[in-house]
């Protein structure tokens, strides 16, 4: 029974979410770019629909980023340990959003966008195993400033953080952007 326990706590460990060696990135040649908009000086009235979405993006990030420093615990959803789902789910369930538990679920939902029509709130999807054939891990985008999309989620390693797609090692591991607000 003992036997069994470590092994199962074992291969957990290893399909957590994040990743669990440095991969090497130069031997890909896949890039994600994101172009930056063009920027119009004219003045615009945002929907009501519209700021109520951004206000409430800004309150799911907030939630979000009070989670910063976390130590990664795999099925964790609070402060003593998160995992990348963990922090998505008690995100949007703190800001009365309903949301399935797991990455490859919450891949499920939604709409699905071009990199570079990212906005803050929406939803980066990656598979971080090279033996995996599904999504595994999940990050929130806290800002998009041109081409660099930042994204709060939590690693194996380093917990609960911001990262840039820009990064090797993200950039290679991208498979998908959704929007769900």
């Amino acid at each position: 029974m003992l036997r069994k326990t470590i092994i199962l706590l074992l291969f957990f460990t290893l399909m957590a979410c994040g990743p669990g060696k440095k991969r090497r990135t130069y031997s890909k040649g896949r890039t994600v770019t994101v172009e930056g908009s063009t920027t119009d000086t004219s003045p615009k009235r945002k929907s009501k629909k519209e700021g109520r979405k951004n206000a409430k993006a800004d309150a799911i990030v907030s939630t979000a980023i009070t989670y910063s420093g976390t130590r990664y615990k795999y099925g964790g959803t609070t402060k003593r340990g998160m995992d990348c789902s963990g922090l998505v789910y008690v995100s949007l369930k703190e800001n009365e959003i309903m949301f399935p538990r797991t990455s490859y679920q919450m891949a499920l939902e939604g709409q699905k966008i071009r990199v570079n029509s990212v906005e803050k709130g929406d939803l980066l999807f990656f598979k971080t195993s090279k033996r995996g054939k599904r999504i595994n891990h999940v990050g929130l985008v806290v800002d998009v400033d041109g081409n660099d999309i930042k994204f709060i989620h939590a690693t194996t390693s380093r917990g609960v953080l911001v990262s840039s797609l820009r990064e090797g090692y993200w950039n290679s591991a991208f498979v998908k952007a959704m929007r769900i607000l």
